[in-house]
């Protein structure tokens, strides 16, 4: 008996790594690496708050919104993170790739911070309505930790098309958008501070 489990389990196992599993494949974002460079010191340090998002984006599916308003998600790929997750990690490392602040960190990392970044999902799918492009909206507010007074904030928005509706142009095309949406968001925050 103990054989025919053991053999049972490595079949199992030898099913999983043959690349016939339902598991679709995990997507990442990229962080922007190149920003104009800025006169001053590097000072103060930023909290990013996990963002906000509706049920509907609040997941690892890739979202695609359809005529009429309607969800649903690719079945051939998925984020490696829930979305408001891998925002957060790739908003942090934006800042960090910048080298425009002290220190950033997510709140629970023991930082003394002055600013905290608050982030709204407002869209992050494919619009498939025809021209297929993937839409990247985030409203942002920096916030004074301190006081709690709200120091500025602004909406954040690109469109890229996609290649094609299948994950790995999708995903492509969330990456050039949500580069380009990350690498402005730092230069905005760090010129209000």
């Amino acid at each position: 008996m103990r054989i025919a489990g053991a053999c049972a389990a490595l079949l199992a196992l030898g099913r999983c790594s043959s690349g016939r599993s339902s598991v679709p494949r995990g997507y990442d974002l990229q962080a922007p690496t190149t920003f104009p460079a800025r006169a001053g010191s590097v000072r103060g340090q930023l909290l990013v708050v996990e963002p906000k998002a509706i049920a509907s984006l609040d997941t690892e599916r890739i979202a695609v919104r359809g005529p009429g308003g309607a969800f649903s998600y690719l079945s051939d790929g998925a984020w490696a993170d829930r979305l408001p997750k891998l925002l957060q990690a790739r908003i942090i490392q934006s800042f960090e790739n910048a080298n425009r602040l002290r220190s950033v960190g997510r709140p629970g990392d023991r930082l003394a911070s002055d600013w905290q970044l608050l982030v709204d999902v407002r869209s992050f799918e494919l619009a498939a309505t025809g021209a297929n492009e993937v839409v990247v909206e985030l409203s942002v507010k920096l916030v004074n930790d301190r006081s709690g007074r709200i120091l500025a904030g602004r909406v954040f928005s690109a469109r890229m098309p996609s290649a094609g509706t299948d994950a790995a142009n999708v995903a492509r095309a969330f990456n050039d958008a949500g580069g380009k949406v990350m690498a402005d968001i730092v230069i905005w925050a760090t010129g209000q501070i």
